[in-house]
């Protein structure tokens, strides 16, 4: 089996923000950090090369496939800022991705362009029910 290289590890979480550019995606990341930071309790931890994340969980597949994951985290992508904050069915998010603002929702991943997109009161009630989820699932 193909070792993970999503893998926690002491890279600095600062330093890799700071690099994103353009300057205004940085900005939002760090002001994603405060949200996550702010719900969990818990700092921030890089995962592989480029996932910000917070907290860990174990999981194990029917294949026999395990492993560590972040319980929540994002990335910034080319693209946009991808989220990992659906710990459940999109069904479990509904209304509160109808009042989220400007979205794109793909497997357990949230994909926002900018943070200004978005309504961040509503954010931080998305990430609070990823984390219920997630203990839920996965109880620490």
């Amino acid at each position: 089996m193909a070792e993970l290289k999503t893998k926690l590890n002491e890279k600095s979480v600062k330093e890799f923000l700071s690099a994103v550019t353009p300057e205004q995606k940085s900005k939002d990341c760090f002001e994603i950090v405060e949200i996550m930071r702010s719900v969990t309790k818990l700092e921030p931890k890089m995962w592989g090369t480029a996932i910000v994340g917070f907290g860990a969980y174990h999981y194990k597949f029917d294949s026999g496939h395990e492993g560590d994951m972040c319980r929540i985290g994002f990335s910034p992508r080319k693209q946009n800022i991808t989220l990992y904050v659906m710990g459940g069915p999109k069904e479990d998010y509904e209304t509160l991705l109808a009042k989220l603002g400007k979205h794109k929702v793909s497997g357990s991943c949230l994909h926002i362009n900018k943070l200004s997109d978005v309504d961040t009161a509503v954010l931080k009630k998305v990430v609070s029910q990823c984390l219920k989820l997630m203990d839920k699932k996965f109880p620490r």
